[in-house]
């Protein structure tokens, strides 16, 4: 196979791209912020490549795409022409993923990376006698940010969680900024929604802020106002969805460490959205999570809390339904 110059011009999907002198590592923060994204850039969770891509045009039957020996194991999509052909499952230590027999002609393919494991890409190869150019990525932009059920660690595949599913649906170019364990509402996870460009943005707030007990009933509200306005600072029109915990078993009765149950955290977050309403915000508006995935649901969440592969399409197939409606 013939190597194709690596750069910066074929990744989608991630905030900022580290050159390591061995290849590009994708980060879902600004990387040369790290420390100011404690613990250790979102508790490790800002380097995973959870909805990161490689989007290219070739006529080559077979494309390999090599990186940093994995850490754990993973999986890696590619899509040709807007369909999934090939999953590739990749073994902890292995460095290597390749993609062949595509249909004869150029193809417009998207490679994602995984949604459970951080990737240094340091190549790019297709078969011999063809070539490779970066296919830029014009549809509309959207930010989702949410919490380990946004990053769908548990997805079939990276192309297969419920944001990756849904940007497909609807036409938009996806920047998932799911942070397992760790959406939290901070400040600097704002600022980096603020500072993005931006068509579309979803908040899928409030699980990680229960299940840790981080910001009480009297804290909560005044956190998610916060953040909501600090990205109104440079998106003042754009359309902005927020979203309440999914179906959580138990968590629908049972008081956290601080006293908030699910339904009461549903509330606070309507109520915040309602708010920002009646102070003229137009382009804001809530969604209710039962109504991606509710108690009828509760055979797709196998512990109790995360949705399984089945869930998370699910989830996907009603976000798109539901995202755009007025």
């Amino acid at each position: 196979m013939k190597s194709v110059p690596l750069s910066e011009a074929f990744f989608h999907g991630a905030v900022s791209l580290e050159h390591t002198g061995r290849g590009i590592k994708p980060w879902r923060i600004p990387y040369r912020d790290y420390e100011l994204f404690p613990p250790d850039g979102i508790g490790g969770k800002a380097e995973i490549c959870a909805g990161v891509r490689l989007r290219l045009r070739t006529g080559s039957d077979a494309v390999a795409v090599r990186f940093e020996p994995l850490a754990e194991d993973a999986r890696l999509d590619c899509i040709a022409n807007e369909s999934l052909r090939f999953t590739a499952d990749i073994r902890r230590g292995e460095a290597k993923a390749v993609f062949s027999g595509f249909p004869e002609g150029a193809n417009i393919l998207e490679i994602y990376l995984p949604q459970n494991a951080g990737m240094t890409v340091t190549g790019l190869s297709v078969s011999s006698g063809f070539d490779a150019e970066p296919w830029p990525d014009n549809r509309p932009r959207w930010i989702a940010y949410g919490s380990s059920i946004t990053q769908c660690a548990d997805a079939s595949s990276p192309s297969r969680t419920w944001p990756a599913i849904a940007a497909r649906k609807l036409g938009f170019n996806l920047t998932c900024l799911g942070f397992s364990g760790n959406c939290h509402l901070e400040p600097m996870v704002a600022r980096t929604i603020r500072d993005l460009p931006a068509d579309f943005i979803s908040l899928c707030v409030g699980i990680n802020v229960y299940g840790a007990a981080t910001l009480s009933p009297r804290a909560f509200k005044p956190a998610l106002i916060g953040m909501l306005e600090t990205i109104r600072d440079r998106h003042a029109e754009t359309p902005l969805l927020v979203v309440s915990p999914i179906y959580g078993t138990v968590r629908e009765t049972e008081e956290n460490a601080l006293g908030f149950t699910l339904p009461a955290m549903r509330q606070d977050v309507r109520e915040t959205v309602e708010l920002l309403q009646r102070r003229g915000d137009r382009g804001i508006r809530y969604l209710d999570g039962l109504a991606l995935f509710g108690p009828e649901d509760a055979a797709f969440l196998p512990d109790g809390l995360h949705p399984n592969a089945e869930g998370y399409e699910r989830i996907g197939a009603r976000f798109a339904e539901l995202a755009m409606q007025e």
